[in-house]
């Protein structure tokens, strides 16, 4: 944004979400002061700003939410949609990079830009920059790209930095093995973990509430949520975790054989992280 004048001496600016102050006049260097000036720090416009800052910031973190539980749940998104929030810098710092497919799923493509009549211009494994004008597109979870492997080898050649997690999200497998009874993974049982855990799960996006951490996740036409169950006495106190299950939000536990693919892989990697476990292959920090 531009520099607003504050009194005689002083223009004020938002800079990196903070705000800053440069002296005018005849002496004044243009550069911002390392240090807001203390007669301004009281000064209503300065604290009008200091508000804007902390709304940008809370934008921010609502578009990256937002653009999260896309990808999570692989939904499709109208290109109209898609349009309408692209010349927000929030919006456009969330969603760009991301792998996403139109109407042909086996053509992924990176996403660069988003026209005001809703195409979508993307770069493909080819590094060729194509123009895709579906109704809607999807930000597929990374266990619905076939070409996984292939996309983060070409990221990584392009060092792209995705703002969310999606290409090296950590996935999950679901074993071939499972018993059709089985209903809880008992792998993180009795695991001992440092303290504030639910502080911690609350900070990392999962929801915290009476002694279990979950996650939900759209799939397959229904909401499921994965828990992991665990006990801590005291607010600040260690905390051993318990099982680990699934169930349909306002319907019944889910047998492991019975649980999707998406829904597995962000339930383990839930209590992957909260265990202090190693990641899956392809988690980058």
């Amino acid at each position: 944004m531009g520099w607003l004048p504050v009194g005689d001496s002083y223009e004020i600016s938002l800079v990196d979400g903070k705000v800053v102050a440069r002296s005018v006049g005849p002496r004044g260097a243009g550069r911002p002061l390392k240090t807001l000036p203390k007669g301004l720090r009281d000064d209503a416009e300065v604290d009008r700003l200091r508000q804007l800052a902390q709304w940008l910031g809370r934008h921010a973190a609502e578009c990256l939410a937002r653009v999260d539980a896309w990808v999570v749940s692989s939904l499709p998104v109208p290109t109209g949609l898609l349009a309408r929030v692209w010349p927000d810098p929030a919006w456009r710092d969330a969603l760009y990079d991301l792998v996403v497919v139109g109407d042909d799923r086996a053509e992924p493509g990176f996403l660069r830009d988003v026209t005001d009549t809703g195409d979508l211009r993307v770069v493909n494994l080819d590094g060729e920059t194509v123009r895709l004008s579906p109704v809607s597109a999807t930000l597929p979870h990374p266990v619905h790209l076939p070409d996984l492997a292939d996309l983060r080898g070409f990221a990584d050649e392009l060092d792209i930095a995705q703002r969310i997690a999606q290409l090296h999200r950590g996935t999950w497998d679901r074993p071939a093995n499972l018993k059709d009874r089985d209903t809880t993974v008992t792998d993180f049982h009795g695991t001992t973990v440092p303290a504030r855990l639910a502080a911690r799960a609350a900070t990392s996006g999962f929801r915290a509430t009476g002694g279990q951490v979950t996650c939900r996740v759209w799939e397959a036409g229904r909401t499921v949520e994965a828990t992991l169950y665990f006990d801590e006495e005291y607010w600040d106190s260690e905390a051993t975790l318990g099982a680990l299950s699934w169930s349909v939000v306002d319907g019944p536990t889910l047998r492991l054989t019975e649980v999707g693919p998406v829904a597995w892989s962000e339930g383990m990697r839930m209590a992957t992280a909260l265990s202090g476990a190693a990641t899956a292959t392809g988690e980058k920090a």
